[in-house]
């Protein structure tokens, strides 16, 4: 697993910084009953700079922990504790402070007088209190940011689980499909077996494509024609001239990215269960095109067609059709369509709709 680094939500933290400053400009205004949009514009002055250099330098002294540590968990919590923390405070509250009052008085043209020259109980005040609310300002972030990575440390478990789960679902897929092969394989062996070894050298060729491609999270649609190219021989060396295969990829759709095998399954069921228990064979054509916003991705077969007492929207409940449904719902989930459906004029068509 990787380390991924988790940051402030900064338009939370400006968003923040926003409500604290005109807090503070309010409550100034309040107190002293003049000048509302002049406190407003020291408020932000001062409450801008303070929060940009509390900042700045908490996550110096976090990365400089980091560094120190050899372990960037501090760096991803972008926190290095109370005990660097209070100092990073008060240096960023009195350097804010004083940048601040500079530029209002830039800005405005006033002359404020500088915090050191006030009396000791007006400074000791002024200090108390923007220590005070640099210190309040400070907590509020702090929870926002806690909270903001527990979100994105559950979206990452989330995220670990679905694709642990594609992996899973993956695994079980490719051995289905090479038993099948190898079964179909035995057969051919006993009766043609000449047949047989080029059905052999046909599925190392497959198998050495195939497997280490079929690792990846995704892949080019251009791989899964290919791949469904060469399963699609291995049928052809069995059934001969009763299987006839069109695949239909326009090469504005090659590079589209999709899940390996997704549509491994899809042919092979309509070989087997379609094709080969109709005497004269059939048809099978695999396409891929584009409707508007959405990919389809269809396999049709002339084959025996789905069993009458099978209402559509429920066949297909068998291993191959599950893995379709499973894997569209955690790749996709409510974006990916599937449906299985009789053609008017015999067989079936199985029809994957994907956002593109």
């Amino acid at each position: 697993m990787t380390t991924q680094h988790i940051r402030y939500d900064w338009r939370a933290h400006v968003g923040g910084t926003v409500a604290i400053c005109m807090a503070v400009g309010l409550l100034n205004y309040l107190a002293r009953g003049e000048g509302f949009w002049t406190g407003m514009l020291y408020s932000f002055c001062i409450g801008v700079q303070i929060s940009a250099y509390v900042s700045l330098l908490q996550a110096a002294a976090a990365r400089g922990l980091a560094r120190c540590w050899g372990d960037d968990i501090v760096l991803r919590r972008a926190w290095a504790g109370w005990a660097l923390m209070l100092p990073c405070l008060m240096v960023g509250a009195v350097a804010g402070y004083t940048g601040g009052i500079a530029l209002a008085d830039l800005i405005t043209g006033q002359h404020s007088i500088a915090p050191w020259n006030l009396g000791d109980q007006r400074a000791t005040r002024s200090l108390a209190f923007t220590l005070l609310t640099a210190l309040l300002g400070s907590l509020v972030f702090i929870a926002m940011f806690k909270l903001n990575a527990l979100r994105l440390a559950q979206a990452e478990a989330q995220r670990q689980a679905a694709e642990a789960r594609l992996a899973l679902l993956q695994s079980q897929l490719e051995p289905h499909m090479l038993f099948n092969t190898l079964a179909h394989l035995r057969v051919l062996i006993k009766l043609q077996p000449d047949e047989a070894q080029q059905m052999l050298d046909r599925l190392i060729d497959y198998l050495r494509a195939t497997l280490q491609a079929s690792r990846a999270t995704e892949h080019a649609l251009a791989q899964e024609f290919a791949r469904l190219a060469d399963y699609l021989a291995l049928m052809q060396l069995r059934m001969g001239a009763r299987l006839q295969v069109h695949l239909d990829l326009p090469a504005s759709l090659a590079g589209v990215a999709i899940p390996p095998l997704l549509l491994q399954p899809l042919v092979e069921n309509a070989v087997k269960h379609g094709l080969e228990p109709h005497e004269a064979g059939g048809e099978l054509r695999v396409s891929a095109s584009r409707q508007g916003q959405r990919l389809l991705l269809e396999v049709a077969d002339t084959g025996a067609g789905l069993a009458e007492t099978q209402p559509p929207a429920t066949a297909g409940t068998g291993f191959g059709l599950t893995q379709v449904r499973e894997r569209l719902a955690h790749h996709y989930g409510d974006a990916a369509r599937f449906a299985l459906l009789p053609r008017p004029a015999g067989g079936s068509i199985a029809r994957i709709e994907l956002p593109s």
